[in-house]
């Protein structure tokens, strides 16, 4: 939960809680928590994260016995996973217009391959020269980017074997990518742009990074990632611009699934695509219930 709802919930919930009847040294009163989340108008997953601390948190009181009881489980009404909570899936068009409005923009490589490919943000952060395949026309994802607080950024392995994976890109990705890794190569000569050179003898350290942290590039470290948070406000400040105001890095990975889905795309290939679990797998097929049966394409060339 973010530091700001936090001190909302803690400003908004003075004296809800009656230490007398549930034994508890504090103020704030459990049972009322959710009431208080919509009284401050916080966002339905915010108050649904609300709930669920809550009770993580007054169950470990409860199993270390510095509480009798769990007043949580005495709420009747929990907070429901609002329709909202899925994020926007763009259609063809709206697509187009948000990729081109990021063209000659920082991010427009990184938001491009995000768009037709459906990786994670953590996922492409992450991804190195050596997960490109030109040839094959192949990315490979077994890694992510993840920044907790206490540590910085850090690489991460996949939670689960089955998230490694390797998927299919069309020829203007390829192209793009190349493009970029060009870019890279010209920092390792020293060649500045427009100025005609063989580049096939430079070679790129290794372990480098597709999308690495930019001001690290410059001054050549092409190893360090780039903070995702970072990357978030950024295409939030870009995308209102261009006049999508609510519309989230992670909702390009959902309108890529629900593109593929509506043109027939099976759900499962969808699903390995990417990376989902079993859950998220059932999800994506209930999603896809009032989608017509067409043709399947082929997801590599997809647009």
């Amino acid at each position: 939960m973010r530091a700001a709802n936090i001190n909302s919930v803690r400003i908004a919930v003075p004296n809800k809680f009656d230490s007398r009847e549930w034994g508890v040294p504090t103020e704030i009163h459990a049972a009322n928590a959710w009431p208080v989340c919509r009284e401050v108008s916080l966002l339905p997953s915010t108050a649904r994260s609300t709930h669920n601390v809550l009770g993580a948190c007054l169950g470990a009181a409860v199993r270390t016995r510095k509480l009798a009881i769990n007043p949580m489980l005495f709420i009747t009404k929990a907070p429901a996973r609002a329709e909202g909570d899925h994020g926007i899936a763009l259609d063809d068009q709206e697509l187009k217009t948000l990729v081109q409005g990021f063209g000659g923009h920082p991010l427009f490589a990184l938001v491009r391959v995000a768009a037709f490919t459906g990786c994670r943000r953590g996922e492409l952060l992450a991804l190195r020269w050596s997960d490109l395949d030109a040839n094959e026309k192949t990315l490979r994802i077994e890694r992510a980017v993840e920044q907790p607080d206490k540590h910085g950024l850090r690489f991460k392995g996949p939670k689960k074997e089955r998230h490694k994976r390797t998927i299919k890109i069309d020829d203007d990705l390829v192209a793009l990518l190349l493009s970029e890794r060009e870019k890279h190569l010209r920092l390792v000569a020293g060649v500045a742009d427009g100025v005609s050179v063989d580049l096939s003898l430079i070679k790129l350290p290794a372990n480098a990074l597709i999308f690495p942290d930019p001001e690290a590039l410059i001054s050549g470290r092409f190893t360090l990632p780039r903070s995702p948070v970072s990357v978030t406000k950024i295409f939030d400040r870009k995308a209102a611009r261009i006049g999508f105001l609510n519309l989230r890095f992670h909702d390009l990975r959902g309108t890529h699934e629900t593109l593929l889905l509506d043109r027939g795309v099976p759900v499962h290939v969808v699903a390995a695509r990417c990376g989902h679990d079993q859950e998220a797998y059932a999800a994506l097929t209930r999603r896809n219930r009032f989608v017509k049966a067409v043709p399947a394409p082929d997801i590599s060339t997809f647009r």
